[in-house]
């Protein structure tokens, strides 16, 4: 039984309620599905950061209630199952939190549970993140075994006295050693690498991204840092690179990963040809996801409606509601006046756009619900627009938040 109400109302109703019901749109099929698994705990939780992640407990710091959250999940997934019954699952993604913190055991159990309860693709993408605080040769090729084929490691900086100021739990050589260990046993990485950090210069910048750039990944993840709401940077906010220092840093990253090969193919994302992260492209094309594990959200479309649900965010509170058969807080139709900007949200972060017609495709709404806000934006040249694309010009991926807001409802 899953509701469809918070947490809070005491009845829950039936599934199949979801998708009978009349709704407000008209799609002509399913997007494409994934599944996001999310662990939720982490040795120690860093200053800037907003997911849903918890210190884990024991005395180190390593030891987590694998067990039981493995029995949570799988619980989770299984009430899952009529949302999704039968639609294939093109990638994985196990987040966090540190999913590394997974015992090789316990992570080939999870993977365990997910082929024999879902139609995973034969060549599905299957991404795990780790931080190099977490990095173990023997345990990261038994992951590889277990059916891992793609890493994201979270490295963040190689300079010892940024990742001090941004609360990680590793140094530069860790983080040199974690990328060692990787590439052992995978080939497909990627690395996570932020920019504009407390007391950053450009020269340290650059430092950063050419030793990331001498491992030859085939990706990487480079992040403005950001003070985010509801974190200790956002309470205690550092001393942070200029403006015009950080567009420094980011032209002079964007020129120099296009010099080494690689495609600045989405706002933070840059990877070698045909290296980009499906995953993530599913949801900036606005495609379906399934969310399991504490905290995690997922979007799901049914021919009149799409879901947005919410699972419980506190660990012991998940691990309890799910075995209950009660693993999602929230859940909610997402307004046919919400859609666009949902669907822009995401799809103007990618460089080349989407097709025009998967506007229709994964909102249920003809093209000119926004014909309006493309020809205002195709006006302002932050869009080109067309009967077979839509995609954002160079100043609309610098004005990227400006762009995206108008196409928020009125």
């Amino acid at each position: 039984m899953i509701p469809i109400v918070p947490a809070s109302a005491s009845v829950p109703v039936d599934s199949k309620q979801l998708w009978l019901k009349p709704g407000q749109i008209s799609l002509p099929g399913s997007p494409p599905l994934s599944l996001y698994v999310h662990v939720p705990w982490c040795v120690r939780k860093c200053p800037y950061c907003d997911f849903n992640s918890h210190a884990a407990p024991g005395a180190d710091n390593h030891e987590i209630p694998e067990d039981l959250y493995l029995d949570a999940l799988r619980a989770d997934l299984e009430q899952s199952l009529p949302l999704v019954w039968g639609r294939p699952v093109h990638t994985v993604f196990i987040g966090g939190g540190t999913p590394s913190l997974l015992s090789a055991a316990g992570m080939d159990r999870l993977l365990s549970d997910i082929r024999a309860l879902l139609p995973l693709d034969a060549d599905a993408e299957i991404t795990m993140e780790a931080n190099p605080g977490t990095f173990e040769a023997e345990k990261f090729a038994s992951y590889r075994a277990s059916g891992i084929n793609r890493l994201s490691i979270g490295i963040q900086s190689f300079n010892d006295r940024h990742l001090q100021a941004l609360g990680r739990i590793h140094g530069g050589t860790e983080a040199r050693r974690a990328i060692d260990i990787a590439q052992a046993s995978f080939d497909n990485i990627n690395l996570d690498l932020m920019y504009a950090l407390p007391g950053q210069t450009l020269q340290e910048c650059q430092a950063d991204v050419e030793t990331a750039l001498g491992y030859g990944t085939t990706h990487l993840s480079l992040y403005h840092l950001t003070l985010e709401p509801n974190t200790l940077f956002a309470k205690f906010p550092p001393a942070l690179p200029d403006d015009d220092t950080a567009y420094e840093m980011q032209d002079w990253i964007e020129a120099r990963t296009a010099a080494a090969g690689y495609r600045h193919y989405e706002t933070s994302a840059y990877a070698r040809p045909h290296r980009e992260a499906r995953h993530n492209l599913n949801y900036w094309r606005f495609g379906d996801y399934l969310g399991i594990g504490a905290g995690a959200h997922g979007k799901l479309s049914f021919p009149q409606r799409v879901l947005r649900q919410m699972r419980h965010k506190h660990p012991a509170t998940y691990m309890a509601q799910a075995m209950a058969g009660n693993a999602v807080q929230e859940a909610r139709d997402v307004g046919a006046d919400e859609l666009p900007f949902e669907f822009m949200l995401n799809a103007l972060r990618l460089t080349d756009g989407v097709p025009a017609s998967s506007f229709q495709d994964y909102t249920g709404l003809p093209l000119h619900t926004i014909s309006k806000q493309l020809a205002e934006a195709e006006k302002k040249g932050l869009l080109e627009a067309d009967l077979t694309t839509i995609r954002p010009t160079e100043l609309g991926r610098r004005f990227l938040n400006d762009l995206q807001e108008m196409f928020l409802k009125d």
